[in-house]
């Protein structure tokens, strides 16, 4: 099962979604082992974590339906 955290400003149903689609849903913190990073933009820090390097991919989420967010995710490879 694919692992993702999911910034705390996105909507519910954005979790609901990955959730019924087999992902497991985690909050973003330090030290997280995480598949992929789903964040409300790409502007700011992401996740107040500017001394971390990440090496998952990072999804934008602003302006994108859970739909899209799955098939990005499904390009990142298997679920």
């Amino acid at each position: 099962m694919k692992k993702v955290a999911v910034d705390g400003g996105l909507p519910q149903v954005l979790r609901e979604t990955l959730e019924k689609e087999g992902y497991e849903v985690v909050g973003p913190y330090r030290g997280q082992d995480v598949d992929a990073i789903i964040t409300t933009g790409l502007d700011n820090n992401v996740m107040n974590m500017q001394d971390v390097k990440v090496t998952a991919p990072v999804i934008d989420a602003s302006g994108k339906t859970p739909e899209d967010i799955i098939r990005r995710l499904r390009e990142t490879g298997p679920a």
